[in-house]
């Protein structure tokens, strides 16, 4: 039964996302706590590990949450499940591509779903921030900071924004995260 759970849930999550990995977060935490599979702060950092693995996030993150609810079947279920829409959607769009761009009614769809995926990594990025740093799962909890992640987030945002302004070229993501981990250990052990 769990197999099948995880098999709709990363099918229904790869169906109806779009912009990538960063999109697919909100619905893929949506989901997750709803089923009880994972709490909100294993989420996070079933995140960070997704987030530092090669490959895409979305599948990353099926993978690790396929494995730890049904082991090796599980992850393969999981990742099936998440990839099989990308994979049909892609087919058709290569065999009709030049026939869907002649279209401006399908154009103009396709720019304003732009938006919306702009607010899902927006919101998923706040939502983020606020459970991390202020220890806020919903609403009505209490604020709780946590100093030492909101140290380590203002010394990446200011080392970011100074490479940015002096280089004039953005931050590697590799050393960005290699930075957060050096700081996680620094900071946490």
């Amino acid at each position: 039964m769990i197999l099948f759970q995880l098999f709709l849930t990363f099918l229904k999550i790869g169906a109806v996302s779009f912009g990538g990995g960063y999109g697919m977060i909100s619905l893929i935490r949506e989901e997750i706590l709803s089923h009880g599979w994972l709490t909100e702060e294993q989420l996070l950092r079933f995140i960070a590990v997704s987030e530092s693995t090669p490959g895409p996030i979305a599948v990353n993150m099926a993978t690790f949450i396929g494995s730890s609810q049904a082991g090796f079947t599980g992850a393969l279920v999981a990742t099936f499940g998440v990839v099989l829409p990308s994979f049909i959607v892609i087919l058709l769009v290569a065999a009709l591509l030049k026939k869907v761009m002649k279209h401006a009614r399908r154009c103009a769809a396709l720019n304003g779903i732009r938006p919306v995926i702009t607010g899902l990594i927006l919101g998923t990025a706040l939502i983020l921030l606020l459970s991390t740093i202020a220890n806020i799962q919903t609403v009505h909890d209490a604020v709780l900071l946590d100093w030492k992640a909101g140290i380590v987030f203002a010394i990446l945002a200011a080392s970011v924004t100074a490479y940015a302004k002096f280089r004039r070229k953005p931050f590697s993501p590799i050393l960005l995260l290699l930075l957060s981990g050096i700081m996680g250990v620094l900071f946490y052990l």
